[in-house]
């Protein structure tokens, strides 16, 4: 996700907005989509009925394979996550390492089981890539 950089009041922020949201989240999102713009989503429903388990599929494959759309980070957090960068911080304490994992599974939409080991790996090395994106 790029952040959107100018004025929140403009119609330009207003589509961004618009577009941002309507990304979609995983699969089944995109087959939707596929299926819709293809005719066979309105093929199958004159068959089929209204009722045709569409959106349960839909759902189903969402939650079976999700994309990585991240939230935007927040002032304070785009700030802590700054200052870590710009000191060089290269060891993070278990509380550090709590506080940026609710920050990764916020703007990742994902819960995750991360050891001391594996933090730099899994956690830190996304989170920057994220603020780097605000740059």
């Amino acid at each position: 996700m790029t952040e959107f950089k100018g004025d929140k009041r403009t119609k330009e922020y207003k589509q961004w907005k618009k577009n941002h949201e309507a990304a979609s989240n995983g699969l089944g999102d995109t087959v939707e989509k596929l299926t819709k713009a293809t005719g066979i989503k309105k093929a199958v429903k004159f068959v089929a009925g209204e009722d045709c388990g569409c959106d349960q599929r839909k759902e189903k494959l969402n939650k079976l394979f999700r994309y990585k759309k991240t939230n935007c980070l927040t002032e304070s957090e785009f700030e802590l996550i700054k200052m870590a960068i710009d000191t060089n911080k290269r060891t993070f304490t278990s509380e550090d390492q709590e506080i940026y994992k609710r920050i990764y599974e916020r703007i990742f939409n994902a819960r995750i089981e991360c050891t001391s080991c594996s933090f730099v790996k899994v956690i830190w090395n996304d989170l920057a890539r994220v603020y780097k994106t605000y740059l």
